[in-house]
Formats: structure tokens, C-alpha cells, sequence
């Protein structure tokens, strides 16, 4: 017997950009739960909301000033409740991040730490002496660029921090941090929420010793953050300890999920690591398919084997977030962007593990192109034009069309996107051939064949740039047939009389041997 999220569908929802209930141009809680019923007619298995607790916003949430409450612009703790109750209705479950690897500069805890280096929460922040020079503490640099040390004149020390300055570094060596931390866990868990996408993971502990990172050669560097091999600043073997303590609360809870986020070069070791056995996590959140710049067969096939051979756990894949260019945009090229969605959807689908949908994914969104004066991610503004960062894929969601401005006031905290309109729910809705009712059909599809939702995946050696495998489970074997090039492939065909269950691109029979482009189906043998 499986555990529920084997297999399951879960929907991101970022919440700034879903649905906005007051009309102040930003999402918020009671804007969700309006669109639940929406959520839940899609066929997934639950939702994943991204950050709705009390912040300033330095980092749009992901810089946490109080982990047990709401911010203002989303609404309340008794918003937050009518949604999970709602919900619960509708047979969804709920997952909320949690952020443990740092906090806001605006946090209680930090304002207490910074005040003084012999309080009770002095060592809850990860400070340093400056060298003799002055300098920092080593040569640590931060992912959205320049060092990961900021002098505080109050404490005459550095503290550390991986991202933003504003985000300064928990140090969850401290086994008081790490029980406050189980605390935060325990609320929204009392609450009655259903699990964790844990941010950051990786960076949860640093080296102690705070010995320098060597170079890493890296020709394509934008950041020096780049240029390092982040071995001390990120990864201490102590993280896994911690994840056991937290794997115990959850378990505690019934039948709770949590699900890693891991990025870097040793993602997939690490990942490995954090979900093997049954006291740690129950899977992880890779990145590798949201770090590809090209959709090629290998790229697939490797990720899925590289997991199998690596992990003796559950995987889960995506293919877009908040954090990366949407999928349509970044692996079409010239092939037909509606086709294209359609067939991406109808691959992630199909692949072992638990599946993560970012909102729009159903409608086939492209990314937004995002003018430089409407930027307001950090990580764009400091590293413009070299990399163009998250804005252009957290544009609102479109429910309406352009005469009501996607369903959203005239001003937004990001553009409204004119080519999102037409692509509208509202328009997707009334349209059966739309990418929205093709993603329904797939939902659908998944969870009425076992062998898709947890069955095994064995590829077949074909000529790229055909893609196929076989999912089996419970006596049940489909096998699933995709062209990933930007023209017509042909294939071999496989033995036996395959049964068309779903048609992708224009096929009608499992027996073709032509593809087309965007071309695929999944038959049962």
C-alpha cells in the first residue's frame, strides 16, 4: 500500500499572484480559497502555497519576520484556516514552506541576537569577528551576489547570510534554534496542515570553522558565487541529525509529507541523503529539469536513472516554479507553444514520482517579459541584463480576459501580461481542445492507471529524439512514446498490439511509427 503522495499531483500556488480578493493588486489567502473549487476541478491532489507569513517582503516572503503568523497583505491566521478548511472539503491537501536555513533582518529573533553578544539568543544568528584588516570572516560569497558577510555596527561582528542581506543565517547547530524551529513545525501542524516544502535544505548548516570555499572553474559565471565550490558555507553533514528530529514531529502527526528543496552541483547526493530510509524525508525537489536549457532524451532518461541508481527513495520532478523560466519558453524553440505545453504536461504526467504543477503550467503559460523599471526581484536588479530572474515567471495568473485585466485591479505588484489574456481561464474553460482541458485529461488519466501514479519506469533504447518507457504496476504495463525533436521522428514500434489510451500532438494509434512534432501517445500493451 502506498502512502497518499507517492505518486501524487500537488499544484504551486504563489500566493502574491493567484488571486487577489481585496483589490489591492496583490494575491492573498482569501483569494485562494475562492479558486479552490478551480484547483480541485483540475484533478490534482493538493496544494502547495508558497510563503504567506509576516515579512517585509525583501524577498517576497522567503524573509520570514514571524513564522507564526500572516502577513498583512495576505490576510490572517483565520484566513489561513478557512482555507485549509475549504480545502479539506474538496479532498485537497495542504503543503506550506517553511523556511529553517534563515530569517528577516526584521525578526524578533535577529533584533534580540544583534542587541548583544551575551543574550539569550546571541548565538541564534551565525557572527563573526572581522579580520584584522577589517575584512570579512572568509571568502563565503552569497547566490544573489557580493559576500555572504554584513557588518553589524551594533554587535561589532559579521553576521552570514547565504541570499539577501536582509535574510541573515539561522544557526541550526544550536540545538535552541533547531527546538524553536520543531515549535514552528508543531503550529502549522496543530493547525491541521498536511506537510512541508522545506526551502533551502542544503543550506540549513554551515562549517563552523568557517573555512574558505576553494575556486570552482567556471567559465559561465555571472556571480561570484559561481565561482566557488560551496563546500563549507552550505551541506554540513549535521543537517541530516536535524531532519531526523523533524521527520519524528511529522510522523508524530500521522499521515504528514515533506518534501525537500535541493538545490546545487551536489544536488542529487544530497538529496539522496536527505530521503534514505524511513527517518528522514519522505522526497526531495529536484532541480535538474528546471536547470536544463535544452529538452533532450538524455537529459530525461539520465535524471530518472541517475534518481533510481542514487536514491533509495521517492522522487518528485517539476518542470517549472517560481524560481525558473516557465517551460514553454524555456525548452519550445520554434515548435508551436500550445502543442509544446500540451506535450510537456502530458510528459511530466507520465514520469514516476510525485508531480509538482506551478500555477498557469495547466494553460500553457510562456514567461513574461518583465520591463526593467517593473522588476522587483532583487536577484534581477543586481545582476541585470545578464540574468533576467523570477519576475517573469510570477506574473498574476490570468483568470479573465484583457476587457477585465485577468480578472485583477488596473495595477498589479507585477505587470499583467497582454499575451497571458487570450490564454485566459475563462477563455480555456469553453474551449475542449484548449491546453486547460488537456491537462484535465491527463489528471484524470493518471489517476486511473495505477502503473502512472507508482508503478516502476524502464526506458527503451530508441533513436533520439524519441523518448520511451514502460510504467508497470499491479499487473498493468503502459508504454509511454514521446518526440522531443523539433521536427517529425520515427521510431521502431514495439511487439505486441499496444492499445492508444491518449493521443498527444495529432496521433490516433499506438501502432504509428511517425511522430509528429510534439507528437506522442500512452498505450497500454
Amino acid at each position: 500500500m502506498k502512502d497518499w503522495w507517492q505518486g501524487a499531483v500537488i499544484y504551486q500556488i504563489y500566493p502574491r499572484s493567484f488571486c487577489d480578493s481585496n483589490g489591492d493588486g496583490v494575491g492573498d489567502l482569501n483569494g485562494i480559497t475562492e479558486k479552490l473549487d478551480y484547483v480541485a476541478s483540475l484533478g490534482v491532489d493538493g496544494v502547495w502555497i508558497s510563503p504567506f507569513f509576516k515579512s517585509p517582503m525583501h524577498d517576497f516572503g522567503y524573509d520570514v519576520a514571524d513564522f507564526r503568523d500572516v502577513d498583512p497583505v495576505f490576510g490572517t491566521l483565520e484566513d489561513f484556516d478557512r482555507l485549509l478548511e475549504h480545502a479539506h472539503e474538496l479532498g485537497l491537501k495542504v503543503i506550506i514552506d517553511q523556511v529553517y536555513s534563515h530569517a528577516s533582518m526584521e525578526c524578533a529573533w535577529f533584533k534580540e541576537s544583534k542587541a548583544s553578544r551575551t543574550g539569550d539568543k546571541a548565538d541564534w544568528f551565525v557572527w563573526a569577528d572581522a579580520k584584522q584588516d577589517g575584512s570579512p570572516p572568509n571568502n563565503w560569497q552569497s547566490v544573489f551576489a557580493g559576500p555572504a558577510w554584513t557588518w553589524s555596527a551594533a554587535r561589532k561582528q559579521y553576521y552570514f547570510h547565504n541570499f539577501l542581506s536582509e535574510q541573515p543565517d539561522l544557526n541550526v547547530h544550536n540545538p535552541e534554534v533547531q527546538e524553536e524551529l520543531l515549535s514552528v513545525a508543531r503550529f502549522w501542524l496543530e493547525r491541521g496542515v498536511d506537510g512541508f516544502r522545506l526551502d533551502a535544505t542544503n543550506f540549513y548548516m554551515h562549517d563552523p570553522a568557517l573555512r574558505d570555499n576553494p575556486p570552482f572553474k567556471n567559465g559561465n559565471a555571472v556571480r561570484p558565487f559561481d565561482m566557488q565550490d560551496q563546500i563549507y558555507n552550505q551541506s554540513h553533514p549535521d543537517i541530516e541529525k536535524f531532519l531526523a528530529r523533524l521527520r519524528g514531529l511529522m510522523d508524530s502527526y500521522g499521515a504528514t509529507f515533506t518534501v525537500a528543496e535541493v538545490g546545487g552541483r551536489r544536488s542529487l547526493e544530497e538529496m539522496a541523503a536527505y530521503t534514505k530510509g524511513d527517518k528522514l524525508l519522505h522526497t526531495a525537489y529536484s532541480f535538474i529539469f528546471l536547470e536544463e536549457e535544452e529538452l533532450t532524451v538524455p537529459g530525461i532518461r539520465d535524471a530518472i536513472e541517475d534518481w533510481d541508481k542514487a536514491a533509495d527513495s521517492w522522487p518528485s520532478w517539476t518542470f517549472s516554479n517560481h524560481d525558473r523560466r516557465r517551460v514553454v519558453s524555456r525548452w519550445r524553440k520554434n515548435r508551436d507553444p500550445d502543442a509544446f505545453a500540451k506535450a510537456m504536461n502530458a510528459l511530466l504526467l507520465s514520469l514516476k514520482g510525485t508531480i509538482f504543477i506551478y500555477q498557469g503550467e495547466e494553460l500553457g503559460l510562456p514567461q513574461s517579459d518583465v520591463p526593467y523599471e517593473r522588476l522587483v526581484d532583487p536577484e534581477a536588479i543586481k545582476n541585470w541584463p545578464e540574468t533576467l530572474g523570477r519576475d517573469g515567471c510570477r506574473t498574476p495568473m490570468p483568470w479573465t480576459d484583457a476587457t477585465k485585466n485577468g480578472g485583477w485591479p488596473a495595477e498589479t505588484w507585477l505587470p499583467m501580461d497582454m499575451n497571458h489574456f487570450p490564454m485566459s481561464v475563462a477563455a480555456q474553460e469553453t474551449d475542449s481542445a484548449s491546453s486547460l482541458a488537456f491537462t484535465r485529461r491527463l489528471l484524470t488519466l493518471r489517476k486511473a492507471h495505477p502503473a502512472l501514479v507508482y508503478g516502476d519506469i524502464t526506458f527503451l533504447d530508441t533513436p533520439e529524439p524519441v523518448l520511451a518507457f514502460l510504467r508497470e504496476a499491479d499487473g498493468e504495463k503502459l508504454l509511454c512514446v514521446f518526440n522531443l525533436g523539433e521536427d517529425a521522428a520515427n521510431w521502431a514500434g514495439h511487439e505486441g498490439e499496444p492499445t492508444l489510451v491518449l493521443g498527444v500532438g495529432g496521433v490516433d494509434s499506438a501502432g504509428t511509427q511517425a511522430l509528429p512534432v510534439c507528437g506522442g501517445f500512452i498505450a497500454k500493451l
